[in-house]
């Protein structure tokens, strides 16, 4: 007999499920199924039959197992799956991996290469990442996952299986995944995916006595009338339906010589003994014992190591000979006691967790510890390095061993490493269990473990926690170390947008140190609060902000606190001058550089490149900081980097190329839920239709971006200024334009941004001194510098001194205009445009060029009402132009229906403005009369009585 059923029993609407989603999977849908029961009560056994399928239909399996042994370890589960199938090999060649490979590496170590180094980031990012490779392994055909005791994994483990829940249908993945029906996390994850839909929860509850008969005759190989009702009766009772136990009690019975075979077939031999399902450890153990003390004491050595073990390190610890260790595991796995592992090659597994259990149940607490200290000094002399996992297991033996100090401090690595690798999560667990282990450490020492949990408490926003753990730690004479507990904390209340404790925390700390302040500690404290300060509004905030970041800068002992002094400098002095703030952030690159700190440096890298385009429209160092970006798996700085590429072809009329990027980027910053680049991308969707006339698509980006809370966002100043201003100009409208660049002043005198092309440096300079106003004269903001601004400042001052008579120096003017607008051709069009009328009146410049270049521009961009108000003023200056009358098409079908022609929908747009006819004629370059003639003609085309009715269609049919 196997003692293990060849069918699964009892489960036939499980199977259903489980055979049409792998079904699916030939269509491209995935999907997830939990497969939640008590322990033994077949989860494996279903996961392993659509496993089976799966392999049978040539599709690849993924399979991986939480740890029950010791502490949770990051994503445990998921680098077993991804190693099961990729261990070895190479990753799949595809584009829309490639920015994901340094990310993936933290799961498959076999793609970490030197020249592309990872220091961690978003677990949504990684979630991400899992999301594109899965989806590129079930290309073709589909692939299954399965994931086994999902009620032991970690927490980061989970948050990435609740983003691959509601993202797997569409990625042509199916995944199975095995847990206990206890109170955890892992329940409430598939409770929840199955209420909303994203799942399939299946319970499986306990065998009837017919299917535990059935289980017992597969399991026998006979039929089920053939078993005895004496074993039948034993087997209910002692089992309670649960398969596991029906199998092992089997075994017992079998092997105790109570259930033989005969000729008669299978017949109980003496009185049946009554059982509890607690005599599963014994019959384990007597299992165990069978294979004599040798083989126990290899078991044993191997269960110290959790459900997986590698023989190398049980043989360290039995001093067993290869034929011995290799007779025993051999012997063990007949026994149905091991298995070889199938996600390690060369490592085996304990068949279930009970048998670890069973194990470790047999060894006195005095063996157990000499067992486990035995055990990490193996994995530490064959690993010195510890890594991966091995670091948080080799903690928890010494913990077994009682070596509590050693155990605090393995802890403690282990939770910085997972700090580091973005598993916040588990870091807080590791680093709590070392900080209790190190209570009575040296304050240092205890400070490093507490600052290391404050960080990951603060990434976890548990900042209520990081002050109730930090409460007792000031000592007399230890004041250095309480006053950083105290530092950290200030940085954990800033990342938690807690300004006030910020300072409070900030305040604790100067108050410890008191004057004069160790300059380390000094430069720690003022690189912290002159970050706050750049955030919290206030009239001096910004000179007070400056003056902490350059005296943390001028005493920063630590490379990371020199590079955050630097940043805020940076930003700092930006308003006034642009070549000092890149020389800051130049400085912040180098020191990151030289002491590898490389999420630092490609943040900088990132910001070099914004000022960089900002400064001259010069994108190369932007090129740069994303491919750097894309090298170290930055994605979110490579998506912050994109947005601000995506801007910048919105201003050299590169739609095309915006809208790929868009489209990009859209998918990702809404799977990574990263809501301010979201905001930012909704705000370029707005500008690229506002640059194109679009008024319908603008609004609708608009009301996209207020829907994400953009009504509060400092981009909000960018949709008034770079979207509806620019499409108010489109649409021959300067009068609105101007009231919209007078919102964005209001906005930046009560709540300053960080955005310098809204206008207010730049367009709305020109727009006044157009209307008389002295230009851009007396201005000092280093953003009228910037490129993008300088092209309507300089023609701003070519007005005033045009008006002025200075018409030489009007046109040098223009000329050093014409050089920067040279890479805008949407702006250098539309200003030269606004400029021209006034150019011809005052004698300066070329307006007739101007004029020509622009009216064939627009024309062919399809922006008629400009390219008609080119031709008119052409005409004025008794230019012949041909008349054109494309545009047709922008004519809504039911005007269109009605006959109304390109010029009249014209008149009917300016008249939802409520224009009068000497305002729409001044508009569209025609005659009061002939305006008068295209009102009539659409009051009788649309059947309106009055030119009021018409007014008020045109209103509606606007959004006016």
């Amino acid at each position: 007999m196997g003692f293990r059923s060849p069918r699964v029993v009892g489960r036939d609407h499980e199977i259903t499920v489980l055979r049409q989603m792998t079904g699916e999977l030939e269509t491209g849908r995935g999907g997830t199924v939990f497969l939640v029961g008590e322990g033994g009560i077949g989860k494996s056994r279903l996961a392993a039959e659509a496993a089976g399928r799966a392999l049978a239909a040539g599709r690849p399996v993924l399979r991986g197992r939480a740890s029950s042994i010791g502490p949770m370890v990051p994503f445990r589960p998921l680098a077993e799956a991804l190693l099961s199938h990729f261990r070895g090999g190479r990753p799949p060649e595809l584009p829309e991996l490639d920015a994901y490979l340094p990310v993936l590496a933290q799961l498959v170590p076999d793609w970490d290469r030197r020249d592309r180094p990872h220091q961690g980031g978003s677990l949504v990012v990684l979630a991400e990442a899992v999301l594109r490779l899965l989806s590129a392994t079930a290309r073709d055909g589909g692939c299954l996952v399965v994931l086994e005791d999902l009620h032991d994994a970690d927490a980061e483990t989970l948050f990435i299986l609740e983003y691959l829940v509601d993202n797997l249908a569409g990625a042509g993945a199916l995944l199975v995944a095995t847990q206990r029906d206890e109170p955890g996390d892992a329940l409430r994850l598939a409770q929840e995916a199955s209420r909303r839909g994203s799942a399939n929860l299946l319970r499986l509850g306990r065998l009837g006595r017919a299917h535990t008969r059935e289980l017992a005759a597969g399991c026998l190989e006979t039929e089920p009338g053939r078993v005895p009702d004496a074993a039948i009766d034993l087997l209910w009772h002692t089992s309670d339906g649960n398969p596991f136990a029906v199998e092992e009690l089997l075994h017992g019975m079998v092997g105790e010589g109570l259930l033989v075979d005969g000729p008669e077939g299978w017949q109980v031999i003496s009185e049946p003994r009554t059982r509890v399902p607690s005599a599963l450890v014994t019959t384990i153990a007597g299992r165990v014992a069978q294979l004599g003390a040798e083989a126990e004491a290899l078991l044993s050595a191997a269960a110290i190591l959790g459900l997986r073990f590698p023989p190398a390190i049980v043989q360290q610890v039995t001093g067993l000979d290869d034929h011995t260790l290799h007779s025993h595991l051999s012997a063990a796995v007949s026994a149905q006691l091991v298995t070889t592992d199938e996600t390690t090659p060369g490592w085996y597994a304990f068949r279930h967790p009970l048998t670890v259990e069973a194990l470790l149940a047999r060894l006195t607490p005095s063996a157990k510890a000499d067992l486990a200290a035995r055990a990490a000094d193996a994995v530490e002399a064959r690993y010195p390095e510890l890594p991966d996992e091995l670091c948080a297991l080799v903690a928890s033996l010494r913990l077994t061993a009682l070596d509590e100090p050693a155990a605090g401090r393995l802890f403690s690595e282990a939770g910085q490493r997972a700090l580091r690798a973005g598993a916040a999560d588990s870091a807080v667990t590791l680093l709590t269990q070392a900080q209790r282990l190190l209570a009575n450490a040296e304050p240092a020492e205890r400070a490093a473990v507490l600052g290391a949990l404050l960080t990951a408490l603060g990434q976890t926003g548990q900042f209520d926690r990081a002050v109730e753990l930090t409460s007792g730690f000031t000592e007399t004479g230890f004041l250095e170390q309480a006053a950083q507990v105290h530092t950290q904390l200030a940085w954990v209340a800033y990342v938690a947008g807690r300004h006030e404790d910020c300072l409070s925390q900030i305040g604790q700390a100067r108050s410890l140190l008191g004057p004069p302040a160790p300059p380390g500690q000094q430069s720690a404290l003022d690189a912290v609060e002159a970050t706050l300060w750049l955030d919290v509004p206030g009239p001096d905030h910004t000179q007070r902000a400056e003056r902490l970041a350059r005296r943390a800068w001028q005493a920063a002992e630590s490379p990371s606190v020199a590079c955050q002094a630097l940043q805020a400098l940076g930003v700092v002095v930006l308003e006034r001058d642009l070549d000092e703030s890149e020389e800051y952030l130049h400085r912040a690159r180098r020191i990151a550089e030289e002491n590898r700190l490389h999420h630092l440096h490609t943040q900088v890298l990132a910001r070099i490149g914004g000022h960089r385009v900002l400064a001259d429209g010069d994108e190369g160092f932007l090129d740069l900081a994303r491919a750097e970006a894309r090298r170290t798996g930055a994605i979110t700085l490579s998506c912050t980097v994109d947005s601000t590429r995506t801007m910048h072809a919105i201003m050299r009329g590169e739609f095309a190329v915006a809208a790929g990027l868009i489209e990009s980027n859209q998918p990702v910053l809404t799977r990574l839920k990263l809501t301010a680049l979201s905001q930012y991308l909704l705000m370029t969707r707005a500008m690229a239709a506002a640059h194109r006339a679009d008024r319908a698509g603008m609004e609708l980006a608009l009301e996209e971006f207020l829907a994400a809370g953009g009504q509060n966002a400092q981009e909000m100043v960018l949709c008034l200024g770079l979207a509806r201003t620019f499409c108010s100009l489109l649409e021959e409208n300067p009068e609105r334009a101007r009231r919209e660049l007078a919102q964005v002043d209001a906005m930046e005198e009560n709540q300053p941004s960080r955005f310098h092309l809204s206008g207010r440096h730049g367009l709305r300079l020109l727009l006044d001194a157009l209307a008389g106003g002295p230009g851009a004269a007396g201005g000092t903001h280093a953003a009228r510098r910037m490129r993008w601004n300088r092209q309507f400042n300089r023609l701003a001052d070519a007005v005033v001194l045009g008006r002025e008579g200075l018409v030489a120096r009007a046109n040098e003017a223009v000329a050093e205009a014409l050089e920067a607008t040279a890479p805008y051709p949407v702006a250098r069009h539309l200003a030269l445009r606004l400029v021209a009328e006034t150019a011809a009146a005052d004698g300066w410049g070329d307006p007739v060029t101007w004029l020509k270049n622009a009216e064939e521009y627009f024309h062919s961009a399809g922006v008629p009402a400009v390219a008609s108000a080119c031709r008119g003023l052409l005409r004025r200056t008794g230019v012949h132009v041909q008349q054109r009358r494309t545009g047709f098409d922008r004519v809504p079908a039911s005007l269109r229906s009605n006959g109304v022609t390109v010029r009249e929908y014209e008149v009917l747009q300016l008249l939802a403005d409520r224009m009068g006819n000497k305002d729409v004629a001044q508009r569209l370059h025609i005659s009061p009369r002939t305006v008068e003639k295209h009102v009539a003609s659409l009051m009788t085309k649309l059947g309106h009585r009055s030119r009021a009715e018409l007014t008020e269609d045109a209103s509606v049919r606007h959004g006016r």
